[in-house]
């Protein structure tokens, strides 16, 4: 069922201020069981009113113009259908930085900032490694390649994506960043963009679809019905893109090269499984995210 149009009951136009409006916007998606819902209204009315949150608070009392109402009346009613806010406002934040969003692209996690920081520190603390090379197999919005390469700054990297408009996205970001001249793009399905060049990497990361078929029904709305599901859906167990990365990226790494792959919670031990079966890695793991789930296998290719 569609979301009732959210009604601004007050009449006078001098009582809707930053205050109302924030107190307004809260208890609506309160009501609707929207996630976060005073984040996502003080997302909106700074988009709306083009300042930073807090200047929300510090102008409490600012009275809103007719036609920034009629904007934030038409955001809130998407936001109610579970429309992400991210895709509403074109952008979302990961490892401290804005990037560019739509739907061609998921919208970053904090879960996938476990992953950089793995490759960031441990390329970071190799002395002998004055200028890595790295791979991001699927990298969509391109957060991954270039929140790597704003924190490494010798780096140069390969990002990929079988997806042309995530490419497109992708290299937008970068350019936001300044990190454009550092990474090049590539066209191509999990590992053959690195099969064509033939080229090893000190360090491959990817967050590839990973959901198994048993966990789409509990997926929320929010995420099922508006972001790219070829970017999700992992087959019946989730592995159909996990599963070769692991088995072949150990041939694209140089010895003691980093593999990190972001991985649904429920398969950590068949993950580390099919690692220990290649016999390319040792040091295999996998990483709790912020919630304290496992979240990222990380392993090393034996030297």
């Amino acid at each position: 069922m569609d979301a009732p149009q959210p009604q601004m009951k007050t009449t006078s136009d001098d009582q809707w201020t930053t205050r109302t409006l924030l107190r307004w916007m809260i208890d609506h998606f309160e009501s609707r069981g929207i996630d976060s819902p005073r984040l996502v209204a003080e997302m909106l009315l700074a988009s709306v009113l083009e300042c930073e949150r807090m200047r929300l608070y510090m102008e409490a009392d600012r009275p809103a113009s007719q036609a920034e109402r009629d904007t934030l009346r038409e955001l809130v009613t998407r936001a109610s259908k579970d429309e992400p806010v991210q895709y509403l406002l074109s952008e979302a934040w990961f490892f401290g930085q804005p990037f560019h969003v739509d739907p061609s692209v998921l919208s970053p996690r904090p879960s996938t900032e476990t992953l950089v920081e793995h490759i960031v520190h441990e390329l970071k603390g190799r002395e002998d490694l004055k200028a890595p090379r790295i791979a991001d197999i699927g990298t969509g919005s391109g957060c991954i390649s270039t929140s790597i390469a704003l924190n490494l700054a010798q780096a140069t990297l390969l990002a990929t994506d079988i997806s042309e408009p995530a490419l497109e996205m992708a290299r937008k970001n970068a350019a936001k960043h300044s990190v454009a001249d550092r990474i090049e793009f590539g066209t191509g399905s999990l590992l053959q963009p690195l099969v064509d060049r033939g080229e090893r990497f000190d360090a491959i990361g990817s967050n590839p679809p990973y959901i198994p078929d048993h966990e789409w029904d509990s997926v929320e709305p929010n995420v099922k019905d508006y972001e790219p599901h070829g970017a999700l859906r992992g087959g019946t167990d989730g592995l159909e893109y996990v599963r070769p990365l692991i088995e072949g990226a150990g041939e694209w790494l140089v010895p003691e090269g980093v593999l990190a792959i972001e991985i649904a919670a429920c398969q950590e031990k068949e993950v580390i499984a099919i690692a220990k079966q290649t016999g390319w890695y040792d040091a295999i793991e996998v990483l709790k995210d912020h919630e304290g789930l496992p979240r990222v296998l990380v392993a090393k290719r034996k030297a």
